[in-house]
């Protein structure tokens, strides 16, 4: 573990928490909490930007009778939202700790009051020894001021706290040189700013409720974070120990460097 490491923002998908059935998966929620709780333990403060709201509300409420998908999308977040919520704190009270929730709009980054007020939350609850779990607040959010998705949200939070790494969980190993189920493709471990991998990436089909980003968005929110020399890592969030084993400099998915 390389000592100047103090603090990290882990943002975690959709497809890592849940099946092929969009059921959220327990064992994987307890594995990530057990691994910010080891990361604690060792003075390292995490912030986690976990999605999976959307899913968790069309898990109890099923297909709704609500045709406009943005208002859909507001109703299946809203009640998922505190499902998840309920499992963290849960989780996390199990190894001892606290959680918090931290609901954002892209408003609150604007230079000004709410970007302040927005420092200020982070950090009293980060003072308090208290695990910050970040999500947009889909449920009120203006379609055309939304995140591209919790990628970007989680590279705002990376650089509005100053974090020294950006960990972000997908269900893939990294970036490929190609279709990572394709047997010639290549899993890059290094990548530096000015180097052209765009090429190598595939368009992914998304159904509702799995989240929006993909590996297209991952590729340039990791880009764009390294180069405010923030380390970026995407990696697979099924993989046991992912998050501690990329903290201790462990050959882990694929690392982002300012060039």
């Amino acid at each position: 573990m390389e000592d100047d490491i103090k603090r990290v923002v882990v943002k975690v998908g959709t497809n890592v928490l849940t099946n092929k059935d969009n059921r959220i998966l327990g064992p994987i929620l307890r594995e990530l909490v057990r691994q910010i709780s080891e990361l604690y333990e060792r003075g390292i403060k995490v912030i986690l930007v976990s999605s999976g709201s959307a899913i968790a509300g069309k898990e109890i409420l099923g297909d709704t009778k609500i045709k406009d998908s943005s208002i859909r999308r507001q109703v299946y977040s809203a009640v998922g939202q505190p499902r998840m919520m309920r499992h963290y704190y849960s989780l996390f009270h199990d190894y001892g700790m606290r959680c918090a929730q931290v609901l954002a709009t892209k408003r609150d980054f604007d230079i000004g009051k709410h970007r302040e007020n927005m420092i200020n939350c982070y950090e009293g609850l980060l003072s308090e020894g208290i695990i910050p779990i970040a999500n947009e607040d889909d449920a009120v959010s203006l379609t055309m001021s939304m995140f591209s998705d919790n990628d970007e949200l989680a590279s705002l939070i990376a650089e509005l706290l100053d974090a020294d790494r950006l960990i972000i969980l997908s269900d893939t190993n990294g970036l490929y040189t190609g279709d990572p189920d394709d047997d010639d493709s290549i899993k890059l471990s290094e990548v530096r700013t000015n180097q052209n991998v765009e090429k190598y990436v595939c368009a992914s089909n998304k159904k509702e409720g799995e989240g929006r980003g993909g590996m297209a968005s991952k590729l340039k929110i990791a880009k764009g974070t390294a180069s405010k020399n923030i380390p970026t890592y995407i990696a697979n969030g099924k993989r046991e120990n992912v998050i501690v084993d990329i903290i201790n400099n462990k050959k882990v998915g694929t690392k982002f460097i300012n060039a």
